[in-house]
């Protein structure tokens, strides 16, 4: 009789599932259709024609399928011109956030450093307690920021928590590295440049997400500070749609306004979403597989 080989049995074993294993497949599949689906409803409504959307037929598929409103959306210059600029404003405070938090994160993991332990303080100070609306508003007046793009990049240009994790990655880091940079005549800058931020690649690219999809899908700061349409970001443009589209639903209940400005506006308002949503996630894929490392690496020291 053939023996039956170790490797074999290991494999066989390792490809068996358990009942746990299932049932924790099947919470996560549930999880993942409760994310998708409404999304996939949005798509749907956004192709389908007004009719379909009137008669409530419209679900996961498109029914009556036309383009339309993306026809008027692509039509409209100031959307293309919105994107664009929330592209630059997005990009300009990612980059900047990101110099700010180095910069920051990497003297704090120095014990030679004097009042290390204030300045840690007064980081996590601002992690509790703020000054609130009113008096961030009156900063940004008072420096004459209001309604410019800097008045969306100045006041959050730094992330308490996302310096904690910068600085935990940089303190990961074992001392060795800056002692040998420091034999051969290395200042700190360049132990920063040359040895440690070459090491923080996945810190890096996942702080950097975490402050892109912050700024794209942020409004409230643009609709206090901004006034010309212009300057206004491509959120606070899809916010004022849907606050439109809100109000016609209103008025066709209170029976003042006809079905069909209610459809168009509800299409319309589904491609804009779309219009909005697809540029970051066209992006996050390529930034996805730093994510888990880049949150958990600087976790653990030793």
């Amino acid at each position: 009789m053939t023996a039956v080989p170790a490797n074999v049995q290991m494999n066989k074993k390792k490809s068996d599932w358990t009942i746990g294993q299932i049932i924790l497949v099947a919470i996560i599949f549930v999880f993942v259709l409760t994310c998708v689906m409404p999304f996939l409803n949005v798509i749907a409504i956004s192709f389908s024609s007004k009719s379909a959307i009137l008669r409530g037929d419209v679900s996961f598929w498109p029914v009556e399928f036309e383009t339309k409103a993306y026809e008027i959306l692509f039509a409209d210059k100031t959307m293309i011109d919105c994107l664009f600029y929330t592209v630059k404003l997005t990009v300009i405070y990612t980059a900047l956030a990101m110099v700010l938090t180095i910069l920051m994160a990497y003297p704090l993991t120095k014990t030679r450093l004097r009042g290390r332990k204030l300045f840690n303080l007064l980081a996590l100070f601002t992690m509790y307690f703020s000054g609130g609306t009113i008096p961030i508003y009156l900063n940004v007046k008072e420096f004459g920021l209001l309604d410019s793009m800097w008045s969306l990049i100045i006041p959050g240009l730094l992330s308490t928590y996302n310096m904690i994790i910068m600085k935990s990655f940089f303190a990961s880091l074992p001392n060795e590295l800056e002692e040998a940079a420091t034999i051969d005549g290395a200042n700190d800058f360049q132990i920063l440049l040359r040895v440690y931020l070459p090491l923080s690649l996945a810190s890096i690219a996942t702080l950097t997400l975490f402050y892109a999809v912050g700024k794209w899908n942020s409004f409230a700061d643009a609709k206090y500070y901004i006034q010309t349409k212009a300057l206004q970001p491509l959120q606070l443009r899809l916010y004022n749609i849907i606050k439109g589209s809100t109000a016609v639903d209103v008025t066709a209940i209170e029976g003042n306004a006809n079905s069909n400005a209610q459809n168009v506006s509800e299409s319309i308002e589904s491609a804009t979403i779309i219009f909005a949503t697809l540029p970051i996630l066209v992006v996050y894929p390529f930034v996805q597989r730093y994510f888990v490392s880049g949150v958990t690496i600087g976790a653990v020291k030793g």
